[in-house]
């Protein structure tokens, strides 16, 4: 069992999300299973293949999640600084070449999402902000090549 650092926040989504499936949609597979076998002949018929997919994917989804919920550390906020730029902190950058400013929050893999400004501490520009204090520019080696950042907020 692999350990993994997440917030509560992310946790309790973790959690949640594992409920949904447990209790709304694995009864919706079962239902599904039930009415396509009540329609008779189950070599012939897609509907039962697809049900029966439907459910593999959904127990692989929940026993995913269980395993990475059995792993789970929670990780304590209260030790969070903002004196250098570390795991959950929210960092405003500014890109040199263009001016131009984003906001991101540094989290865990598990808990990454774009949409949301979350980026994984995996990521070459979470990397590459580590360790680092308002003020500092960064070069940060991404896909596209070599960028520099400053670091111009650094919160909670």
């Amino acid at each position: 069992m692999a350990i993994v650092y997440m917030t509560q926040e992310g946790y309790d989504k973790k959690m949640a999300e594992l409920d949904h499936l447990e209790n709304f949609e694995r009864p919706e597979v079962i239902n599904a299973i039930r009415e396509a076998r009540d329609k008779g002949d189950l070599s012939e018929n897609a509907e039962y293949d697809a049900a029966k997919e439907r459910q593999g994917l959904l127990e692989a989804k929940i026993a995913e999640l269980k395993s990475l919920i059995a792993g789970a550390r929670i990780i304590d906020e209260s030790k969070i600084g903002t004196d250098e730029v570390q795991l959950l902190n929210r960092v405003t950058i500014k890109n040199v070449a263009n001016g131009m400013k984003m906001t991101y929050t540094i989290v865990t893999e598990t808990e990454a999402n774009l949409r949301e400004g979350k980026i994984s501490i995996t990521t070459p520009i979470a990397k590459g902000l580590l360790g680092h204090k308002v003020g500092e520019v960064v070069d940060v080696q991404a896909p596209a090549g070599k960028m520099q950042f400053e670091i111009l907020d650094i919160a909670i």
